[in-house]
């Protein structure tokens, strides 16, 4: 074999050892990328910033006891089923609630009842979307004495569904803003103790013909028009006719 031919030879060996080394570096490259990435994804919802978290002082409030205000001896009961993701629920309890509570349930003309119905995720109960975590927060808080407190915490920092407003690490920022034992909010929030009452909750709602939030009902009565807020004058109306004068 002449020494031309034994040239070339080795030339084109050394030439795929070249390459094939080249494509082990980039096959090393992406794994150590994929991974870095998997790393990113799984510590950057940890890490980063929960922004500002709005600190609120909530009213007085007449009665309050678990989700629910007022004399339960009242001779009527306002039953309101809400998804804390719900702009209308926010409007409802900004502009209609203190309304109600002033003037209906401070006097004892009727108890006022909350009810859990995450509805917005889409998936059930308990799936982990942000409308289920805020429900999940708000019985957490209950188990202390401050559903009122998480209540008000959560629409004063809600700013549109699904943009991370109720990411778990925002809801415990916002147990911590209003004075909760935070070991204890955090092995009742991860565990989801209270998913079985949430899901009683919803299907109640279902069982009563709640097909959106808020939904008013006063004494088993829907009141308002389906589809639209529920308007305090309304809700007296409901609640008045159940009342004799004085």
């Amino acid at each position: 074999m002449s020494p031309d031919k034994v040239s070339k030879r080795q030339q084109r060996r050394e030439q795929m050892q070249r390459q094939q080394q080249r494509q082990r570096l980039i096959l090393i490259g992406l794994v150590v990328l994929g991974a870095a990435l998997v790393v990113f994804a799984l510590v950057y919802p940890n890490v980063k910033s929960v922004g500002e978290i709005i600190t609120v002082t909530p009213p007085t409030l007449p009665n309050a006891n678990g989700l629910s205000l007022g004399d339960a001896s009242a001779p009527a009961t306002i039953d309101v089923f809400e998804d804390f993701q719900c702009p209308a629920c926010k409007s409802f309890t900004e502009g209609v609630e203190p309304l109600v509570i002033e003037n209906l349930v401070t006097p004892g003309k009727a108890r006022y009842v909350f009810h859990n119905y995450p509805f917005i995720d889409g998936n059930g109960v308990a799936s982990g979307g942000e409308s289920d975590q805020a429900a999940n927060a708000s019985m957490c808080a209950n188990d202390q004495g401050k559903f009122w407190n998480m209540h008000a915490s959560l629409y004063a920092n809600w700013n549109g569904e699904n943009q991370g407003n109720f990411s778990d690490r925002r809801l415990q920022a916002m147990a911590e803003s209003i004075g909760l034992d935070m070991n204890a909010f955090n092995d009742c929030f991860n565990a989801n103790k209270f998913r079985t009452d949430i899901q009683a909750d919803f299907d109640k709602g279902q069982k009563m013909g709640v097909n959106g939030t808020p939904t008013v009902f006063v004494n088993g009565t829907q009141v308002g028009q389906a589809g639209k807020i529920a308007t305090y004058d309304e809700i007296a109306q409901a609640v008045n006719a159940l009342n004799p004068p004085q």
